[in-house]
């Protein structure tokens, strides 16, 4: 499961908690799509924010809907014992892997965030995932504490921040890497910055946010960077530039405004206003760059067989945001061959 496009949809909330017919809308949108995997509950989900007996809920919610694709939930919390229980209950929900972050409020060693993992995957029966999120956790992965946890019993993949959207640096790192892990340990993008660059560099899964709300335009770029032939493309690219003020699950709230389907909050004093207000507060959705190009080459050296593009890089205020994605989305716009 940890290959292609792990989608990673927001958990829409309200006032009063899990806007739960809401949640299973976007499983529903996720699966019609055909996504290769779906990472509930994590930090575009909120799982932070919620309580025990909701997580729960979300997970079960997840598996239940998800018409046989694999789910992945976090089980990500500040104490150990708690981490334990959320994985307990995933495993119960009938998630088919998990994904932990080192979640402190004090800042971890690199030996407390190995006994961490080398702890919770005593426990496991199911694939674990790393997450390394420094901007969250306020910890920094080494190559050497990824390749210890990569040795432990049911870790499968590595969600790796940061990673370059310049082809050849990105190629580089994750060269860096493969000697360091086990060969079925799988490498992969966290975020949207990089995604198209990254699977056509050899990294083997994209964990996207934007996929959360818009996976048909998502998987169509990532089934076309797999037909590109690593080193051979002229050019690729997929770059989701959200203002640096704000985090790509910020981001993803203020995006869902166009499908007018839900809200989504963030609690207190993580977000002071109704994402799905900021559009019109800033009359933009801020500087929202959509810009996505791939050219997968031909296997024999031929001219590229699948373009993708949507969205000039500029700024779309609100109005001509809420008319233009339903025409993005749609598939049959993009002129994809892949074949």
């Amino acid at each position: 499961m940890f290959t292609g496009l792990s989608a990673f949809p927001l958990t829409p909330l309200t006032e009063k908690g899990i806007d739960e017919k809401s949640f299973v809308r976007l499983m529903e949108r996720l699966v019609a799509a055909g996504v290769d995997s779906i990472g509930a509950l994590g930090s575009t989900g909120s799982y932070a924010y919620l309580k025990h007996s909701e997580r729960d809920r979300v997970a079960r919610l997840a598996v239940e809907h998800a018409g046989g694709i694999p789910v992945m939930v976090s089980i990500g919390s500040v104490r150990t014992s708690d981490v334990l229980h959320l994985a307990e209950d995933a495993q119960r929900a009938g998630v088919s892997a998990v994904l932990l972050a080192p979640v402190s409020y004090q800042k971890l060693t690199s030996d407390e965030v190995f006994t961490l993992y080398e702890t919770v995957t005593r426990h496991l029966s199911v694939p674990l995932c790393v997450y390394d999120n420094p901007g969250t956790t306020n910890f920094d992965f080494t190559d050497e504490l990824y390749a210890r946890i990569a040795q432990l019993p049911h870790v499968a993949s590595i969600k790796i921040p940061g990673l370059s959207a310049d082809p050849l640096t990105t190629r580089q790192r994750l060269e860096q890497l493969r000697p360091l892990v086990p060969s079925h340990v799988t490498l992969g993008a966290a975020g949207d910055l990089a995604a198209a660059t990254v699977l056509t560099q050899g990294g083997d899964v994209w964990y996207s946010v934007i996929a959360g709300l818009f996976p048909e335009i998502s998987l169509a770029i990532t089934r076309a960077a797999q037909k590109a032939m690593p080193g051979r493309h002229r050019h690729c690219r997929h770059s989701w530039n959200h203002s640096g003020h704000y985090s790509a699950s910020t981001a993803a709230c203020a995006l869902s405004l166009p499908q007018r389907k839900f809200w989504v909050l963030l609690p207190h004093p993580a977000c002071r206003y109704r994402c799905s207000l900021w559009p019109v507060m800033t009359g933009n959705i801020w500087p929202l760059f959509l810009n996505s190009w791939i050219c997968a080459p031909d296997p024999d050296g031929g001219a590229p067989p699948a373009v993708i593009s949507f969205s000039r890089p500029h700024a779309i205020n609100s109005h001509a945001f809420c008319r233009l994605f339903p025409r993005l989305i749609s598939l049959k716009s993009l002129m994809v061959s892949a074949s």
